[in-house]
């Protein structure tokens, strides 16, 4: 069986939704034992989000960032789960929560107490708004999109529109698991731990990229455009004859390559030798007449004649698909996008990890676990000698 990149750590999951369990199915996916800690009887919020609900009625919300982990179920209000949650803790290599500021400590595990105990934990903490004025502001993906920008730059002029996914919690899961990672290895150096804190705000405004250095260098705020570019014409989606094709032009060597095939096509000639469009600039300068020209041309042929010749031409573009023929797509590419994880009693279908690691692949040895599933197993291991910290509990599945 190959190795994974962090199968010698240990973490101790305390999140619940979607960042915080996404930055622990990511290490856990790299070879980490994950020990998810859930509330008796109810388990993670999204167990109860649904529809839509597997065949055997697994909210598959929840079922999206939660394989490769243990879950055993701890009352941390009470003082016989909080004993056992700071063994836990004392035991990790790693402890990610993303709870309310301020309850960690309640629970006697804050970052302080347990680094007493164990100076080598990486502690990983998520908030909406961090720890300051914004503690008591609840960190929910769309109200952070609202407030941080993210959604006035998103859907169509005056329609201010959130994201399809929750991609703030995406986005905030995946640089925690860069901090961590960046812990862990200065840890290799020097053999200490350290907190790592992270915002969902602050992870949204760093993801706003070019959007954020044009605020910041001009002082005018974007607008929504649509599927539009504010630097970049033509670069947005475009009618044709059956579905709507995405056409990108990122450079006028592209641009002169999309003119060719309208040419070739008789659809919309000329346009390459119109000074109005020469240069990116020109276009983006008279975007409002260029686009209806391309949109009535577009119009003509269906989207597969259009992305067959544009693409043959070296001009980036596809058609607009739903997710059930992006996944087509990816398994006509050889991606293979999907991933099965079959247990005695169920099977459970993953989206495919996208890292490909030559010596130490990406592992899928456990499906999202039922609720409080190795509660006995993860027990009677804490219950052990600290030269057994790594050894998963027999039984458990790890690594299988």
């Amino acid at each position: 069986m190959s190795r994974g990149s962090l199968d010698d750590l240990v973490v101790a999951d305390f999140t619940r939704v979607l960042a915080g369990p996404l930055a622990t199915m990511v290490l856990g996916d790299l070879g980490a034992r994950v020990i998810k800690v859930e509330r008796p009887g109810v388990g993670d919020d999204t167990r109860a989000w649904g529809p839509p609900h597997t065949a055997d009625g697994e909210s598959t919300y929840y079922l999206a960032a939660n394989r490769n982990k243990e879950s055993i179920t701890l009352d941390l209000s009470s003082a016989e789960g909080r004993t056992v949650a700071r063994q836990l803790a004392d035991r990790a290599d790693v402890l990610v929560e993303n709870f309310r500021p301020g309850q960690m400590d309640r629970f006697g595990l804050s970052y302080e107490e347990v680094a007493t105990t164990n100076p080598g934990v990486v502690y990983c903490s998520l908030t909406g708004f961090g720890t300051g004025a914004g503690a008591s502001l609840p960190g929910y993906d769309p109200v952070v999109q609202a407030v941080g920008g993210l959604m006035s730059v998103t859907g169509p002029p005056g329609s201010p529109s959130k994201t399809g996914v929750a991609l703030v919690d995406v986005i905030s899961g995946l640089y925690a698991t860069i901090g961590i990672l960046a812990a862990l290895r200065d840890r290799d150096r020097t053999g200490a731990g350290q907190r790592v804190e992270l915002t969902l705000l602050g992870s949204e405004l760093a993801a706003l990229a070019n959007l954020a250095s044009a605020y910041l260098h001009t002082g005018a705020s974007p607008t929504a455009m649509g599927n539009a570019h504010p630097s970049i014409v033509p670069y947005q989606d475009f009618r044709t004859a059956d579905r709507p094709l995405f056409v990108g032009c990122g450079n006028d060597r592209q641009w002169r390559a999309l003119c060719r095939v309208l040419d070739a096509e008789g659809t919309a000639g000329g346009l390459a030798a119109d000074p109005r469009f020469g240069r990116n600039p020109d276009r983006v300068a008279h975007r409002d007449v260029l686009v209806p020209l391309l949109a009535a041309a577009f119009t003509r042929r269906s989207a597969e004649h259009w992305a067959d010749r544009l693409a043959a031409a070296g001009v980036p573009c596809g058609p607009v698909n739903d997710i059930g023929a992006a996944f087509e797509l990816a398994s006509r590419l050889g991606l293979e996008p999907v991933v099965r994880m079959v247990e005695e009693d169920r099977e459970v279908q993953q989206v495919a990890s996208p890292l490909r690691l030559s010596g130490t692949p990406v592992r899928y040895h456990r499906a999202p676990p039922r609720l409080g599933a190795d509660t006995v197993e993860v027990l009677r291991w804490l219950a052990g000698p600290d030269s057994g910290r790594h050894a998963p509990p027999p039984g458990s599945g790890h690594g299988g």
